[in-house]
């Protein structure tokens, strides 16, 4: 049964439309919530202050976005994947101008999100239901400063929502300075990764990597940011120092670093 509209988040499994999902308390923080999607760890949210991200990829994510945007900007923001809404709740909070859309495949979700989360209603965070690739295909040209892509079927991103032809739909709804920002998850032989890279350079005239030495190492599974602008990207070193202090140190490659990690992959093709 549904529960009410402002309910607080409960222990428990719930069916989605996409099959289930499960919430569960941090058990080191009070006011923290862990959703799985079918098993897999997707968000993490803490009631008492929306701008606490648990994720590293995520802190990397709005770290990159901080050192672009003021916070008096009015950030326009299409989130491509839903989850709990971690990121947009945190630039609700840190942007207070921006408009952001996210984007959910799965309906119910989306609904079971609204209620246990209390997130800024629209038009600061609005939830548009739908694929992911058909609704970045249906937007308006210039109508977008930041298109974030962070979209898995269980530990992988769907093919679709990868390739060149989708970069390019994604490029065309950002403004002429904006910023193509995606989480790649790959296993320790990077090829995916360099892959991405090599198809959103392919695109954009800047990139950047953020991810912690071990990933860069090929030394486990986990997650890279790929970013792509056609301005200057990552060059405020306010930022590299900032991801190097993290929780989980990060390194920032520029864009002549990324292009030689991806140097002869094969672009993402439909």
């Amino acid at each position: 049964m549904a529960k009410p509209s402002g309910a607080r988040p409960e222990i428990g499994e719930f069916p989605i439309d996409t099959g289930t999902c499960e919430l569960e308390p941090d058990p080191y923080n009070p006011n923290g919530w862990v959703l799985r999607i079918n098993g897999v760890p997707s968000s993490h949210i803490d009631l008492a202050d929306p701008l606490q991200l648990d994720f590293e990829y995520m802190r990397w994510i709005a770290s990159l976005v901080d050192s672009r945007w003021a916070s008096t900007d009015r950030l326009r923001v299409l989130h491509l994947g839903g989850g709990a809404c971690s990121l947009a709740r945190r630039f609700a909070a840190s942007h207070p101008q921006a408009r952001q859309v996210v984007v959910e495949l799965d309906g119910r979700l989306a609904e079971l999100v609204r209620q246990w989360f209390d997130l800024p209603r629209a038009p600061l965070v609005r939830i548009r239901v739908g694929e992911a690739r058909a609704v970045t295909e249906s937007l308006s040209e210039d109508s977008r400063d930041l298109v974030i892509r962070d979209v898995f079927a269980g530990a992988v991103t769907p093919v679709p929502l990868m390739t060149q032809e989708f970069t390019r739909a994604a490029k065309r709804v950002l403004a002429a300075d904006g910023v193509y920002v995606v989480n790649c998850g790959d296993s320790p032989n990077l090829a995916m990764a360099k892959r991405e890279a090599a198809t959103i350079g392919a695109e954009f005239a800047h990139t950047v990597i953020i991810a912690d030495p071990a990933m860069l190492k090929g030394r486990r599974y986990g997650n890279v940011i790929i970013a792509g602008s056609d301005a200057p990207l990552g060059e405020d070193p306010g930022l590299a120092r900032e991801l190097l202090g993290g929780g989980v140190p990060a390194h920032l490659w520029q864009d002549a670093r990324v292009r030689t990690f991806s140097a002869g992959a094969q672009l993402l093709a439909d």
